[in-house]
């Protein structure tokens, strides 16, 4: 079977081709805006045009206009090609490339807009210790119970706290790491994981 991942939910865009679980190809970027141009090129670069029988795509949280056009891309792609699509948190991809040293408990800490950041604990096999939150910087100190902290906002998070009291690895999460994902964390619900309210607010 040959799986597409996607994950453009933050500043990188990322795609990857697996067979059977491990990868053929894949795409990394640092774009920081132009997701919706870049993210469909990359895909025809890969073999067969990213071609699969299964989807997996980001949900977020991160950028709103990343998930969206992360999650509306899977869900054309499964329709066009009949492929199942299956959604991931962002986070937890980031806590799996962080266990590729070894496997140990880890606090992912990526960029949540409007001086917040998302933080999530993540026990050493994989798996959420508690929810994304969206956090005030201060409130994330408190959150963090893990000594190696991942993510792009690992290092300011860390030096929050005494010298050498937290391991740093900054992160941006890479489609060609989905195969680390444990497999409970997949579902077959695709819809965005935003973490916080929309920054637009309906008229009155």
């Amino acid at each position: 079977m040959r799986t597409l991942a996607i994950d453009c939910a933050t500043e990188a865009c990322s795609v990857a081709l697996f067979e059977d679980g491990a990868l053929i190809a894949g795409d990394f970027a640092v774009l920081g805006r132009g997701h919706a141009e870049q993210l469909v090129p990359m895909i025809a670069r890969l073999p067969g045009k990213g071609k699969a029988q299964r989807i997996l795509v980001s949900r977020g949280p991160g950028s709103f206009t990343g998930v969206r056009i992360g999650v509306a891309t899977a869900r054309a792609l499964a329709y066009a090609w009949g492929a199942e699509c299956l959604g991931y948190p962002s986070l937890a991809l980031v806590a799996a490339q962080a266990r590729k040293g070894g496997a140990h408990p880890v606090t992912v800490c990526m960029h949540g807009g409007h001086g917040e950041w998302f933080v999530q604990d993540f026990a050493a096999d994989g798996m959420p210790q508690d929810e994304a939150r969206s956090l005030a910087p201060e409130a994330a100190v408190s959150a963090c119970t893990n000594r190696i902290i991942a993510g792009n906002r690992s290092k300011q998070l860390a030096c929050m706290f005494d010298p050498g009291a937290r391991e740093v690895l900054e992160l941006l999460p890479d489609a060609r790491e989905a195969c680390m994902l444990p497999g409970s964390l997949l579902s077959a619900d695709a819809s965005p994981l935003y973490g916080r309210l929309p920054d637009a607010k309906p008229q009155a």
